[in-house]
């Protein structure tokens, strides 16, 4: 799985569009989908083998991604 998760890597991006130049902050923000990728995974598996509805758990996950939160967003 962990090449599949690499295939999302982007290229991380500040603000103004310019790419991240410091490997240390991209290393840390692509080993962090790793583990979001990994949980995500194992809560979808154990929701299908427990008899959970597939798509339910894929809409779910899609609901708790659109309701994160930026604590550091100024303009409120």
């Amino acid at each position: 799985m962990a090449s599949a998760v690499k295939d999302l890597f982007p290229v991380w991006t500040q603000p103004d569009g310019e790419p991240l130049s410091c490997h240390e902050k991209i290393k840390v923000l692509n080993e962090n989908l790793e583990e979001i990728m990994e949980m995500a995974q194992d809560a979808l598996e154990d929701a299908i083998l427990m008899g959970g509805d597939e798509k339910q758990v894929r809409a779910v996950l899609h609901a708790m991604i659109d309701r994160l939160e930026n604590p550091y967003d100024n303009r409120n």
